[in-house]
Protein backbone atom coordinates (compact mmCIF):
# COMPACT_ATOMS: atom_id res chain seq x y z
CA UNK A 1 0.00 0.00 0.00
CA UNK A 2 2.70 2.30 0.69
CA UNK A 3 4.52 1.55 -2.35
CA UNK A 4 1.44 3.29 -4.11
CA UNK A 5 1.31 6.81 -2.83
CA UNK A 6 1.82 9.59 -4.82
CA UNK A 7 5.29 10.48 -5.27
CA UNK A 8 6.04 13.23 -2.88
CA UNK A 9 3.14 12.69 -0.59
CA UNK A 10 3.53 12.31 3.21
CA UNK A 11 1.93 9.13 4.18
CA UNK A 12 0.45 8.96 7.97
CA UNK A 13 -0.33 5.42 9.35
CA UNK A 14 -2.14 5.45 12.33
CA UNK A 15 -1.63 2.40 15.32
CA UNK A 16 -4.65 2.01 16.69
CA UNK A 17 -3.82 -1.30 19.06
CA UNK A 18 -1.79 -3.61 16.62
CA UNK A 19 0.26 -6.48 17.92
CA UNK A 20 1.10 -7.75 14.50
CA UNK A 21 4.53 -5.28 14.39
CA UNK A 22 2.26 -3.62 11.15
CA UNK A 23 3.69 -0.12 12.80
CA UNK A 24 7.27 -0.69 12.71
CA UNK A 25 6.73 -2.02 8.98
CA UNK A 26 5.37 1.22 7.97
CA UNK A 27 7.98 3.17 10.31
CA UNK A 28 10.78 1.30 8.29
CA UNK A 29 9.20 1.79 4.95
CA UNK A 30 8.91 5.38 5.44
CA UNK A 31 5.30 6.01 6.68
CA UNK A 32 4.98 9.02 9.88
CA UNK A 33 3.40 6.52 12.50
CA UNK A 34 0.71 7.90 14.95
CA UNK A 35 -0.24 6.13 17.82
CA UNK A 36 -3.52 6.20 19.27
CA UNK A 37 -4.70 4.37 22.51
CA UNK A 38 -8.53 4.85 22.13
CA UNK A 39 -9.62 1.76 20.28
CA UNK A 40 -12.24 3.26 17.50
CA UNK A 41 -12.32 3.98 13.81
CA UNK A 42 -13.13 7.08 14.17
CA UNK A 43 -10.35 7.62 16.91
CA UNK A 44 -7.61 6.58 14.19
CA UNK A 45 -8.55 8.26 11.64
CA UNK A 46 -9.08 11.69 13.26
CA UNK A 47 -5.45 10.86 14.76
CA UNK A 48 -4.40 10.97 11.20
CA UNK A 49 -6.17 14.62 10.54
CA UNK A 50 -4.74 15.83 13.31
CA UNK A 51 -1.40 14.81 12.96
CA UNK A 52 -1.77 15.96 8.98
CA UNK A 53 0.28 19.28 8.03
CA UNK A 54 -0.88 19.55 4.39
CA UNK A 55 -3.49 21.49 2.98
CA UNK A 56 -5.29 18.44 1.75
CA UNK A 57 -5.71 15.39 3.36
CA UNK A 58 -7.10 11.83 2.03
CA UNK A 59 -8.39 8.90 3.72
CA UNK A 60 -7.79 5.48 2.57
CA UNK A 61 -8.20 2.31 4.00
CA UNK A 62 -4.91 0.17 4.56
CA UNK A 63 -6.22 -3.24 3.01
CA UNK A 64 -4.86 -3.48 0.18
CA UNK A 65 -8.85 -3.49 -0.89
CA UNK A 66 -8.13 0.87 -2.67
CA UNK A 67 -5.50 2.14 -4.63
CA UNK A 68 -4.21 4.83 -2.77
CA UNK A 69 -2.49 6.38 -6.45
CA UNK A 70 -6.33 7.32 -6.81
CA UNK A 71 -5.89 9.84 -4.33
CA UNK A 72 -4.06 12.09 -6.55
CA UNK A 73 -6.63 12.80 -9.07
CA UNK A 74 -9.27 13.01 -6.36
CA UNK A 75 -7.07 15.72 -4.95
CA UNK A 76 -6.47 17.36 -7.49
CA UNK A 77 -10.88 17.69 -8.44
CA UNK A 78 -10.86 19.41 -4.33
CA UNK A 79 -7.76 21.57 -5.29
CA UNK A 80 -9.51 23.00 -8.28
CA UNK A 81 -12.97 23.69 -6.42
CA UNK A 82 -15.11 20.67 -8.01
CA UNK A 83 -16.07 19.25 -4.48
CA UNK A 84 -15.31 20.39 -0.95
CA UNK A 85 -15.57 16.48 0.22
CA UNK A 86 -15.02 14.07 -2.71
CA UNK A 87 -15.93 9.95 -2.06
CA UNK A 88 -14.51 6.71 -3.77
CA UNK A 89 -17.94 5.10 -4.83
CA UNK A 90 -17.13 1.51 -4.44
CA UNK A 91 -16.74 -1.03 -7.49
CA UNK A 92 -16.04 -4.26 -6.17
CA UNK A 93 -13.55 -6.11 -8.55
CA UNK A 94 -13.95 -9.92 -8.52
CA UNK A 95 -16.03 -12.01 -6.50
CA UNK A 96 -15.62 -11.08 -2.35
CA UNK A 97 -14.80 -7.94 -3.22
CA UNK A 98 -18.33 -6.22 -1.15
CA UNK A 99 -19.86 -9.00 1.21
CA UNK A 100 -23.39 -9.34 0.72
CA UNK A 101 -23.91 -7.82 5.07
CA UNK A 102 -21.40 -4.86 4.07
CA UNK A 103 -23.21 -3.78 0.90
CA UNK A 104 -26.95 -3.74 2.36
CA UNK A 105 -25.61 -1.79 5.35
CA UNK A 106 -24.15 0.75 2.82
CA UNK A 107 -27.38 1.07 1.17
CA UNK A 108 -29.53 1.55 4.07
CA UNK A 109 -27.28 4.06 5.21
CA UNK A 110 -26.78 6.19 2.47
CA UNK A 111 -30.74 5.87 2.05
CA UNK A 112 -31.20 7.36 5.70
CA UNK A 113 -28.42 10.17 4.63
CA UNK A 114 -30.73 11.38 1.94
CA UNK A 115 -33.80 11.82 3.91
CA UNK A 116 -31.45 13.52 6.52
CA UNK A 117 -29.71 15.43 4.40
CA UNK A 118 -30.44 15.25 1.03
CA UNK A 119 -27.55 14.06 -0.79
CA UNK A 120 -28.00 11.63 -2.90
CA UNK A 121 -24.33 9.26 -2.72
CA UNK A 122 -24.36 5.41 -3.66
CA UNK A 123 -21.38 4.97 -1.11
CA UNK A 124 -20.00 6.12 1.39
CA UNK A 125 -16.81 4.56 1.82
CA UNK A 126 -13.50 5.17 3.54
CA UNK A 127 -11.43 6.62 0.26
CA UNK A 128 -11.92 10.32 0.53
CA UNK A 129 -10.40 13.81 -0.02
CA UNK A 130 -11.08 17.67 1.76
CA UNK A 131 -9.49 20.67 3.16
CA UNK A 132 -7.34 19.66 6.17
CA UNK A 133 -8.90 23.28 8.02
CA UNK A 134 -12.34 23.43 6.88
CA UNK A 135 -12.60 19.19 8.07
CA UNK A 136 -11.28 20.10 11.91
CA UNK A 137 -14.09 23.07 11.66
CA UNK A 138 -16.73 20.31 11.27
CA UNK A 139 -15.55 19.77 14.71
CA UNK A 140 -16.54 16.30 14.67
CA UNK A 141 -17.13 14.06 17.64
CA UNK A 142 -18.07 10.74 17.13
CA UNK A 143 -14.66 8.04 17.65
CA UNK A 144 -16.33 5.05 16.60
CA UNK A 145 -18.10 3.73 13.30
CA UNK A 146 -20.28 6.68 12.88
CA UNK A 147 -16.84 8.90 12.31
CA UNK A 148 -17.18 8.55 8.40
CA UNK A 149 -21.07 9.46 8.13
CA UNK A 150 -20.67 12.44 10.74
CA UNK A 151 -18.11 13.49 8.58
CA UNK A 152 -20.91 13.75 5.25
CA UNK A 153 -23.61 14.90 7.96
CA UNK A 154 -21.63 17.86 8.82
CA UNK A 155 -20.17 18.82 5.79
CA UNK A 156 -23.66 19.20 4.12
CA UNK A 157 -25.17 21.00 7.15
CA UNK A 158 -22.43 23.38 6.60
CA UNK A 159 -23.77 23.70 2.70
CA UNK A 160 -19.94 21.61 1.32
CA UNK A 161 -20.11 20.45 -2.26
CA UNK A 162 -20.06 16.70 -1.67
CA UNK A 163 -19.40 14.64 -4.36
CA UNK A 164 -18.18 10.79 -5.44
CA UNK A 165 -16.49 9.21 -7.77
CA UNK A 166 -15.83 5.74 -9.04
CA UNK A 167 -13.06 3.57 -7.68
CA UNK A 168 -12.11 -0.20 -7.77
CA UNK A 169 -12.67 -2.29 -5.09
CA UNK A 170 -10.30 -5.32 -4.30
CA UNK A 171 -10.98 -7.88 -1.95
CA UNK A 172 -9.49 -6.94 0.71
CA UNK A 173 -6.19 -8.44 3.15
CA UNK A 174 -6.74 -10.03 6.11
CA UNK A 175 -10.12 -10.14 7.65
CA UNK A 176 -12.19 -6.72 9.13
CA UNK A 177 -13.96 -6.92 12.56
CA UNK A 178 -16.77 -5.11 10.69
CA UNK A 179 -17.75 -5.35 7.17
CA UNK A 180 -16.05 -9.35 8.09
CA UNK A 181 -19.10 -10.38 10.26
CA UNK A 182 -22.88 -9.35 10.53
CA UNK A 183 -22.42 -8.23 14.12
CA UNK A 184 -19.75 -5.99 13.54
CA UNK A 185 -21.66 -4.27 10.38
CA UNK A 186 -24.63 -3.56 11.98
CA UNK A 187 -22.42 -2.23 15.13
CA UNK A 188 -21.55 0.09 12.67
CA UNK A 189 -24.73 0.63 11.39
CA UNK A 190 -25.98 1.66 15.05
CA UNK A 191 -22.80 3.62 15.51
CA UNK A 192 -24.03 5.60 11.94
CA UNK A 193 -28.17 5.58 12.77
CA UNK A 194 -26.89 7.79 15.99
CA UNK A 195 -24.89 10.07 13.99
CA UNK A 196 -28.46 10.53 11.96
CA UNK A 197 -30.20 11.11 14.96
CA UNK A 198 -28.42 14.18 15.75
CA UNK A 199 -30.02 17.70 15.16
CA UNK A 200 -28.67 19.96 12.64
CA UNK A 201 -25.91 22.39 13.66
CA UNK A 202 -25.98 25.73 12.52
CA UNK A 203 -22.52 26.03 10.30
CA UNK A 204 -22.68 28.82 8.71
CA UNK A 205 -19.37 30.29 9.38
CA UNK A 206 -18.07 27.08 8.27
CA UNK A 207 -20.27 27.23 4.99
CA UNK A 208 -18.34 30.38 4.25
CA UNK A 209 -15.22 29.22 5.14
CA UNK A 210 -15.51 26.97 2.37
CA UNK A 211 -17.09 28.83 -0.34
CA UNK A 212 -14.60 31.76 0.23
Amino acid sequence: MLARVPAGWRAIVVDNGSTDGSADIARALGATVVHESRRGFGAACHAGLLAACAELVCFCDCDASMDPGLLAPMAARVAAGEADLLLGRRRPQGRGAWPPHARAGNFALARLLHRRTGLRLHDLGPMRVARRAALLGLELSDRRSGYPLQMVVRAADAGWRVAETDVPYLPRSGKSKVTGTWRGTWRAVRDMRRVLAEPPAARTAQAEGISA
